[in-house]
């Protein structure tokens, strides 16, 4: 078999925000086991990032650099994406995976809260998708978001993330239509994959006992996902896949 259609994704390069740990860490090293060479984005994990980066490019030297920026600053995205493009010359694939979260009760919720779950979880996709776009088309290329199953359901007390995930899912719809045909734009909705340390184990349990599968996933199952879109999945356009166990169905 041609090595091209052996590991297709071999000299293409992705962009993956929130990098450096739990689900963006597994993102990148299944997404470079797959080829890609990789620019890790990370805010304030510069360590954690270094050292994904440095045995990424210890199994394939000079695959992987790391970048840092707020995705909170706007005007900072422009240069991101210009940077994440000129440091392989090409930019392939835009993996939206960096999100905040935490729980807002209603009758709680503070402005600075509403400015950090929607900033992160939606605004900054938006804005760096759309400073990404020259690239990813002229490449043919795909962008990924990581939304969530609250996204259509909402969590309780969750109500600000449940808001900016289901904008997200929104945001991959219409970004599928604004960027067809040279750029396909797809999603992946977790479910009880990789709890945040905020979470009250009552709620976990609660949440799996929910799923169809009885059991939590793992940052891997999500992994998986997001190489389905962007090795195996050419004519796939405005999709949103949930990783969920079956949870979406278990309401």
């Amino acid at each position: 078999m041609p090595q091209s259609q052996a590991r297709p994704l071999e000299g293409k390069v992705a962009l993956i925000t929130g990098a450096a740990r739990r689900i963006g860490a597994e993102l990148a090293r299944t997404l470079h086991g797959a080829g890609l060479d990789l620019v890790l984005h990370y805010r304030s994990s510069g360590e954690e990032a270094a050292a994904l980066a440095a045995s990424l490019n210890a199994t394939r030297p000079r695959s992987a650099i790391t970048l840092g920026a707020d995705l909170l600053e706007t005007s900072r995205l422009e240069r991101l994406a210009a940077e994440a493009t000129a440091a392989f010359g090409r930019l392939d694939v835009l993996v939206n995976n960096a999100s905040s979260f935490f729980p807002t009760p209603l009758g709680r919720i503070e402005e600075q809260e509403w400015e950090d779950l929607i900033g992160t979880n939606l605004k900054a996709p938006l804005f760096l998708s759309q400073a990404a776009a020259p690239a990813l088309k002229a490449a043919g290329g795909l962008v990924i978001n990581l939304v969530d199953i609250h996204g259509l359901r909402p969590l309780r007390e969750y109500a600000v993330y449940s808001i900016a995930k289901a904008g997200l899912i929104a945001l991959t719809r219409a970004l599928a239509r604004e960027l067809a045909p040279e750029v396909r734009v797809n999603a992946v909705a977790p479910g009880p994959v990789m709890w945040p340390e905020s979470l009250d184990p009552e709620l976990q349990t609660q949440i799996v006992s929910r799923t169809l599968l009885k059991r939590a996933g793992s940052p891997l199952d999500v992994a998986r996902a997001v190489l389905f879109f962007a090795q195996d999945a050419p004519y796939v356009t405005g999709q949103i896949l949930a990783v969920d166990g079956g949870r979406s169905l278990g309401w």
